[in-house]
């Protein structure tokens, strides 16, 4: 279980679909050059009593609970009355440790020239269409490679494999976001060549992969209008660790009660400046801004 966000990761799975079938089975990448990682999410148990004094019930126990994270130990009590103490620290060190792998990997992209982008958004945004256009359109000009998050099924990795580009898929069993240890892992199977463009398709979710640098060059946000004009209010986190917004679906304005100007005001009102792209993958408006965005992808 993942103690920052609550979710659990304990059966995550990398897969090339270029193999004959899942690479990673004990989370060992077979090749590639980014093979060096710690395991997060792995941990064994410890048993620990509380002493039975600190309790003004002598028949109440507390059950704390050691858990291996990477090099952090992490202790929870199962008692749900009261906060648990260390709580901030806890998570505090796990970001830490993420962060220090996320950078392990930032190095070693730039490195080889590579450029990678954390593509986040609610299920059903279109990312993944939004993926499969543009690759098809940045093909004959530039190699592109897909890291593909999802908590389970290979669906959306066989709508990537089909356009040619190579790809690998990350599940993430019941865990709710990618983080560096599995991004480096994807990596090391994926092994894009030098000077590729790696999108990395993380879990439909609006919440915590905002939490988790990845090593990416930038992150780019994609909202679809279908979704209303709320969700950056909503969602603020996430919204504030975008450097573009995609807003996508624009051809569905003339159905649905959406103002467009004030859902771009809504992002800029979370973070000020932020870059806003409005695009409709399926009719193609927008898509020459973003693909021009794409030579030269900055961080805010």
């Amino acid at each position: 279980m993942c103690a920052t966000c609550g979710c659990g990761q304990a059966d995550v799975r990398v897969e090339s679909l270029a193999s004959d079938g899942p690479a990673d089975r004990d989370h060992h990448p077979r090749h590639g050059h980014l093979h060096e990682h710690a395991h997060p999410h792995e941990h064994a148990h410890a048993h620990e009593h509380a002493d039975p004094h600190e309790h003004a019930d002598p028949h109440e126990h507390a059950h704390l609970h050691e858990h291996e994270h990477g090099s952090a130990r992490v202790r929870t009590s199962a008692r749900a009355a009261g906060p648990v103490p260390g709580v901030v620290e806890i998570e505090t060190a796990l970001l830490a440790k993420n962060d220090s792998l996320a950078a392990r990997n930032r190095t070693r992209l730039v490195a080889q020239g590579i450029t990678a982008l954390n593509l986040m958004s609610s299920p059903g945004s279109g990312k993944t269409s939004l993926l499969c256009r543009t690759i098809s359109e940045l093909a004959p000009t530039r190699p592109v490679a897909v890291i593909e998050g999802d908590q389970e099924t290979r669906i959306d990795a066989e709508k990537i494999r089909a356009t040619g580009a190579p790809v690998v898929q990350i599940n993430t069993g019941s865990g709710c976001h990618l983080d560096a240890d599995m991004v480096a892992r994807g990596l090391a199977e994926l092994n894009p060549q030098a000077g590729a463009l790696v999108f990395v398709e993380n879990v439909g979710n609006l919440v915590c992969p905002a939490l988790f640098d990845l090593g990416e060059t930038a992150r780019v946000v994609v909202v679809s209008v279908t979704e209303g004009e709320d969700k950056p209010l909503k969602y603020p986190q996430m919204f504030a660790a975008a450097d573009l917004v995609l807003i996508n679906k624009i051809d569905l304005l003339p159905y649905v009660d959406v103002d467009l100007d004030r859902l771009v005001a809504h992002c800029r009102e979370v973070k000020p400046g932020v870059s806003v792209l409005p695009v409709s993958v399926t009719t193609g408006a927008g898509m020459d801004r973003w693909r021009d965005w794409l030579t030269d992808p900055q961080p805010a």
